[in-house]
């Protein structure tokens, strides 16, 4: 067992959820332990305030940042580390074996798969390599209309549009080295996220397909878990991924007319959705305390609910400010 059964949520933000199912876990185990936030601006963050403590963090490209979560980590006993925005993902997972010496796991995937992930080009050769299909790549000097044009190395949907005639494509858009550009999904494709569990040993323990019914601000607010075709098409395929850890987010559009699969990206880190996939009995949370501050195993699961349908509300956080 672990002497060190605190957790530290990072880059906490708006994830009251998370936040809220990780504390549930926790409590269950170990009573006196405390899930732990970090965000750049916590007196702001609705989730640093529902944490047990939270802590004002640099910058992720800060020299800094690594001893800064070091620290805490040595002085408040923190056994996992769960990380949940693309930007801090390549910096935690090259110091990794940092963390590992003092006792403390970053749920992190491996380094090899984590700079995949955040370069579209290479993801592209991740699916190609499991057999899953996507959308076409093309090359920037045969690009066919209409297509979609993203960064390769994006996020959030940040830059990314779609591109329906040769008028739209200006010279600041093929200037941009960082773009890529492919095939356009058509509306007959529904889009999906897949919350996927690896264990200790990199297996694929949980696969849970999310339609993703109405998104707002690029998260969505309206979605249902699906056991469908979309699980059977990527439950033997996903198995195959090297160097998983944790939770791990797949983006894919899928045709319900044709069963049509078009893998978009993967995110080695908890999606903003997530919390749909607990609710229907997918308890990844539970499973990174088992395993990782309790030595337990965990084993295939698939007995979670399906068309279980999320309806997210804006909700309030009140902070009486003592400062002023």
């Amino acid at each position: 067992m672990n002497s060190k059964t605190n957790i530290l949520i990072l880059s906490a933000g708006r994830r009251v959820e998370l936040v809220q199912v990780f504390q549930e876990a926790l409590k269950k185990h170990f009573p006196e332990s405390k899930v732990y936030t970090t965000d750049l601006y916590p007196d702001i963050s609705a989730a640093c305030q529902v944490s047990d403590a939270s802590f004002k963090a640099p910058r992720v490209t800060s020299d800094e940042y690594i001893n800064f979560l070091i620290d805490i980590c040595t002085n408040h006993k923190i056994g996992l580390v769960i990380p949940t925005i693309d930007t801090e993902l390549i910096v935690l997972a090259k110091n990794k074996e940092k963390f590992n010496n003092i006792g403390t796991t970053v749920v992190i995937a491996s380094q090899n798969l984590v700079e995949a992930c955040r370069d579209k080009r290479e993801s592209a050769k991740i699916f190609t390599s499991l057999a899953i299909d996507q959308p076409e790549i093309y090359d920037r000097d045969d690009i066919k209309f209409p297509c979609f044009c993203k960064p390769y190395d994006g996020s959030c949907s940040i830059g990314a549009m779609p591109i329906f005639n040769k008028d739209m494509l200006t010279n600041d858009i093929m200037s941009d080295e960082r773009n890529m550009f492919m095939e356009l999904i058509g509306k007959e494709y529904k889009e999906y996220t897949i919350d996927a569990y690896y264990n200790k040993q990199g297996k694929l323990c949980c696969l849970v397909p999310r339609e993703r019914l109405e998104i707002r601000a690029g998260e969505v607010s309206k979605g249902a878990t699906r056991k469908n075709f979309v699980y059977k098409y990527l439950l033997n395929k996903l198995d195959k991924l090297k160097g998983g850890m944790g939770c791990i987010t797949v983006q894919v559009f899928a045709n319900p007319e044709t069963e049509s699969i078009k893998s978009l990206e993967i995110n080695p880190r908890f999606g903003g959705g997530y919390p749909l996939a607990h609710a229907a009995g997918a308890n990844y949370p539970e499973w990174l305390i088992q395993e990782y501050l309790l030595n337990k195993n965990i084993e295939f699961f698939d007995n979670w609910e399906d068309n279980l349908l999320m309806l997210r509300y804006d909700a309030k956080v009140i902070v009486h400010d003592k400062n002023k």
